[in-house]
């Protein structure tokens, strides 16, 4: 009767522990997709910034990526992003995506 009780005690606390654990791991997976979501969002506005900043300082969009990594400092991760930077006119803004490298 002693072992039924100690079994029926801890049981439930094991479930119990074992859903905690389940739902830290979702929860870590969820915030991990969320970050780096908004990482690729940050690596397509900073682009974005820097053609408007070109833009207005230079009088024209800049025809290449190129020129917005040397003369306005946008970094991008090139190991973890693609880049696709659509000059279409000096006077239009360039079609910018972003894209993990995945």
């Amino acid at each position: 009767m002693h072992r039924i009780s100690l079994w029926r005690r801890f049981v439930p606390a094991v479930l119990l522990l074992a859903a905690a654990l389940a739902a830290a791991f979702l929860f870590t997976g969820v915030l991990s997709e969320k970050a780096d979501d908004e990482a690729l969002e940050m690596a397509r506005q900073a682009i974005r910034e820097a053609a408007v900043e070109c833009y207005a300082l230079e009088g024209c969009y800049p025809a290449d990526l190129e020129h917005l990594y040397d003369t306005y400092g946008v970094s991008v991760d090139r190991e973890r992003y693609i880049v696709h930077y659509q000059y279409i006119a000096s006077n239009l803004l360039p079609d910018i995506t972003v894209l993990p490298a995945e």
